[in-house]
């Protein structure tokens, strides 16, 4: 709970925030940038520490019989202001040692000018002092919850700089830069916050304290160079030196402005005739000005700059962080009371619930009473059967911020029934802590009474979607559920959409609810048959996805069209030459095996399409047998009948084994199968392979009846040939 209120916290000042920091970032980089260029030119001279100010003063006047004051920048630039011998007014860059003039004076370009006075009070004067002041205030309240957040990650302090997961770029990239740029940004915050009460004036400067020396005699006169407190003054110290307006006058003094006090001295005898010693406040000005703009250091200004820019970047990845927490909407149907399978997921960026969600779809779609949770909303499940827990590892080996409650929930609401339950934790095998919280649910939920294992505990290294493949295998054979078992299903990843035209489709008749689509894309893309179209009908992210058949740069789809069907409905309304924005999504897990010596293809209904693309893409002539089944004959299943005879002469294709389940005599793809159990076997024994397509129903049937040929020929199951690749399947 208390990680998450930090998070909540930082996520909200973040908001709040957000475009004033942006803005505030933007204009720090640009203004550091300025800091710099500041320093190229030339006009620091050499050991200018050594110098004094007697020193300098008197050769100064040497070459200027009027001077009006010195003055050194935070670059330690010497400038004059004075009238030369000539009576000409020089006002510029100035060698200490010799008077010799360097260069004119650096004049701010009205685009500096314009950037600071946004940066100080985005042209707003008070007002926009208050804003930046506020937000100063709130970056440096960000930087202390993000600060809390680490800690909690990494599980203390001393473990601050330990290595960190890289679940995704932004998340990693918040955290490292996060952590590298800590003491710039702190810093950046803090004095922007100082400067802000201080010039609004809540932090009041207090009277200055003003102090008077006894005089010399005043017919002692000394000259400059003897001058005891020019002698005690480098000249790195000064920021200015105002002469006298008329020189021998006692009435006249030299001012000398040092960084923490004033001295008025006597022009005659250099002695001190006033003093004020700046107050704490102004000291502290001072700083935190050459802290937050580096003026004073190019090394500071360029970690100054670098953090302004990092700022922007923390925005930018922030929000991608907190989208991909959130991008993944749960929809339940069922409630607590009602649901047989219930999913608990576990997560810190939204991963591990975009996998539980990916499930929780398919067992909604096939039927099931399925309910997705977090793991923090655990509770009695009365008509629970199946639980199964999606759990990531935080930090150092501890719950992810919704799973912190899911112990002392787990002990306070036994279930009243036996479920069995399925642990699937997601992790790094780069870290010692790898699926370390999954482990200790697994053990905690081994203890319970009411509850059996159904799988072993299946862990996931850096979202490997094999491994996921693996645990759903496992569970589905357990529980005889059908899942997908199709890896581009489970990735993630969404890449840029493509404008495909429609070349071909098909029409559907009173006997016939299936056609074909064949689309052209509008740029060359690499795909093959077995890969998937992602299509997007009401140009949300709500998508659907159809098996492609690849042939000569064509995409085939077969598709069933439903009455009310979101995605067949869309595709069957597209008329020849239209467009449709979609994406491929690679499926390499259900490519043609080119390296098999034969090859099974079994299909049902639209599971057809991309073994019509493997089959016209057999030029090597690999031993092939297509067996598809169907309800009904039909036009279509006439048209594949007429395909397969034209495959079967190019070579492409040794027979084609049709089943239909509603016509006479009706048999199933299974019952094919069984008939040539030899074929299958063999095949599969001399390095084969088979490959499924089609409903998920037809699937686990299949893969029973072949379990049983295996067992009963070679006392092998099917999972051994699954190991090896030998099984490869696409289905829905």
């Amino acid at each position: 709970m208390l990680v998450s209120i930090w998070r909540y916290a930082h996520l909200a000042l973040a908001i709040v925030s957000s475009v004033f920091l942006l803005l505030l970032s933007i204009t720090g980089v640009i203004l550091a940038v300025d800091a710099v260029n500041e320093k190229i030119p030339p006009y620091r001279v050499e050991h200018i520490e050594t110098l004094n100010l007697a020193q300098s003063v008197t050769a100064l006047r040497k070459v200027y019989p009027e001077i009006i004051a010195i003055s050194v920048d935070h670059n330690q630039f010497v400038s004059i202001d004075a009238i030369d011998a000539d009576g000409n007014t020089v006002k510029g860059y100035i060698d200490p040692n010799t008077g010799r003039l360097l260069g004119p004076q650096l004049n701010k370009s009205q685009f500096i000018q314009w950037v600071t006075a946004l940066h100080r009070s985005l042209f707003l004067k008070v007002t926009g002092r208050v804003i930046i002041g506020v937000v100063s205030f709130l970056l440096f309240l960000i930087t202390i919850s993000g600060i809390v957040l680490i800690v909690k990650r990494q599980q203390g302090v001393r473990h601050f700089f330990a290595k960190i997961n890289r679940d995704f770029f932004a998340q990693y990239f918040h955290v490292v830069s996060g952590r590298l740029f800590l003491i710039p940004i702190l810093i950046l915050a803090l004095t922007g916050t100082y400067l802000f009460l201080v010039r609004i004036e809540i932090l009041k400067k207090p009277n200055q304290t003003i102090e008077y020396s006894n005089k010399m005699k005043e017919d002692i006169e000394l000259e400059v160079a003897k001058f005891s407190i020019f002698q005690n003054t480098k000249l790195v110290d000064l920021k200015t030196l105002e002469f006298p307006f008329m020189e021998g006058d006692p009435d006249e003094y030299f001012v000398l402005k040092l960084r923490d006090r004033e001295l008025t001295i006597n022009q005659l005898n250099g002695s001190l005739h006033k003093e004020v010693k700046y107050p704490f406040t102004a000291l502290a000005e001072e700083l935190s000005l050459d802290l937050h703009t580096g003026k004073t250091n190019i090394i500071w200004a360029i970690v100054l700059g670098l953090a302004s820019l990092n700022i922007v970047f923390f925005i930018y990845t922030g929000f991608v962080i907190t989208f991909k927490r959130t991008r993944t909407k749960i929809k339940n149907k069922y409630k607590p009371e009602e649901a047989e399978i219930v999913i608990l997921f576990g997560t810190e960026n939204g991963s591990t619930l975009f996998f539980a969600n990916q499930i929780h779809k398919q067992l909604l779609a096939d039927g099931q009473k399925s309910l997705l949770l977090g793991m923090n909303q655990y509770q009695c499940f009365p008509k629970a059967k199946h639980l199964l827990v999606f759990t990531s590892t935080y930090g150092l080996g501890t719950a992810p911020s919704n799973a912190l409650q899911f112990e002392q929930k787990l002990n306070s609401h036994p279930q009243k029934q036996d479920v069995q339950f399925s642990v699937l934790g997601f992790g790094s095998k780069a870290y010692p802590d790898f699926c370390a919280y999954a482990r200790e649910i697994d053990c905690l939920l081994e203890k319970q009474g009411w509850a059996s294992r159904l799988t072993d505990l299946h862990t996931v290294n850096d979202k490997d979607v094999d491994e996921l493949i693996s645990w759903i295998h496992d569970w589905s054979s357990q529980a005889t559920i059908a899942l997908a078992s199709a890896p581009a299903i489970y990735s993630a990843k969404v890449v840029g959409l493509t404008k495909f035209k429609v070349v071909a489709k098909s029409a559907v008749s009173a006997t016939n609810t299936t056609f074909t689509l064949v689309l052209k894309p509008a740029s060359k893309i690499n795909m093959q048959s077995g890969d998937l179209l992602a299509i997007y009908p009401a140009q949300d992210q709500r998508e659907r996805f159809y098996s492609i058949g690849y042939k000569d740069g064509m995409v085939q789809l077969v598709v069933k069209l439903f009455p009310d069907g979101f995605g067949s409905s869309f595709l069957y309304r597209l008329e020849t030459n239209q467009t449709l924005q979609a994406r491929v999504m690679v499926n390499p897990s259900f490519h043609f095996p080119k390296a098999a010596n034969a090859v099974a293809l079994i299909a049902n209904g639209t599971g057809v399409a991309p073994f019509l693309g493997m089959i016209s893409e057999n030029e090597s002539r690999t031993p092939l047998r297509l067996y598809a089944g169907f309800r009904h004959r039909n036009e279509m299943t006439a048209h594949y009948v007429d395909f397969a005879d034209e495959q079967i002469k190019l070579g492409h294709l040794q027979q084609l084994e049709l089943a239909f389940s509603r016509e006479e005599n009706p048999q199933y793809v299974m019952d094919l199968i069984r008939r040539d159990a030899l074929y299958f076997v063999e095949l599969l024994e001399k390095g084969g392979c088979v490959l499924l397509c089609g409903a998920l129903r037809m699937q686990h049937d299949v893969e029973h009846t072949l379990n049983e040929l295996l067992l009963a020929h070679v006392g092998k199951t099917i999972a051994d040939y699954k190991e090896s690749g030998q099984i490869l399947t696409d289905c829905y």
